[in-house]
């Protein structure tokens, strides 16, 4: 429960029971939504009436399933709302602290300098900047930036790492992208 509210862990998609032992799931995901936490969430439960569905969508749940149900429902649920794509805002554009990334045109500006990043650079910066102060593992990334069925090694993420870190220091950024030891890495605001 409390894992749904910590923004360390880069969840893509939540399911939670509406009636849980010590707090109702509908507050969890209320929670989760004043904290900015976005990921799909499916609220499974045995409210079937009208007004409790209602109040689970309305509430912030993305999907509403009442029990009993077939996992393979479950499954294609979670399926389609993993396969949305991310919420970006309208212009395409995603700013953290000094930074701002046009992801369509992968143009990293600072303080009135412009870069151009690859592909992969771009598409591993913006992971980090829709979720700021985010720990991500290396394995999360390879699935994020490059898909589940990438030939690439968890440890080849830290060459882009490191040529993000080059390009951060080049436009003289207050962001940083930090190792987290044992745990992966994440994009914060240097407060020095």
């Amino acid at each position: 429960m409390l894992y749904a509210l910590n923004t360390d862990y880069g969840y893509d998609l939540a399911i939670i029971d509406r009636m849980l032992p010590v707090i109702d799931g509908l507050t969890i995901i209320k929670a989760m939504r004043r904290k900015n936490i976005q990921i799909p969430v499916i609220i499974i439960t045995g409210m079937a009436a009208l007004d409790d569905r209602v109040d689970g969508l309305d509430g912030g749940a993305d999907d509403y399933l009442v029990k009993p149900f077939h996992i393979r429902e479950l499954m294609a649920r979670v399926r389609a709302l993993t396969r949305r794509p991310q919420q970006i805002q309208d212009t395409g554009v995603l700013s953290c602290a000094d930074l701002h990334l046009d992801s369509p045109g992968r143009t990293l500006t600072c303080k009135g300098q412009e870069l151009v990043l690859t592909a992969k650079e771009a598409a591993l910066l913006s992971v980090l900047m829709k979720q700021p102060e985010t720990v991500f593992s290396r394995e999360q990334l390879v699935l994020k930036v490059w898909g589940s069925n990438a030939d690439i090694e968890p440890g080849n993420v830290d060459n882009y790492i490191s040529f993000l870190r080059k390009r951060l220091r080049e436009l003289h950024s207050n962001c940083a992208i930090k190792t987290i030891y044992g745990a992966g890495y994440r994009l914060e605001e240097s407060h020095a």
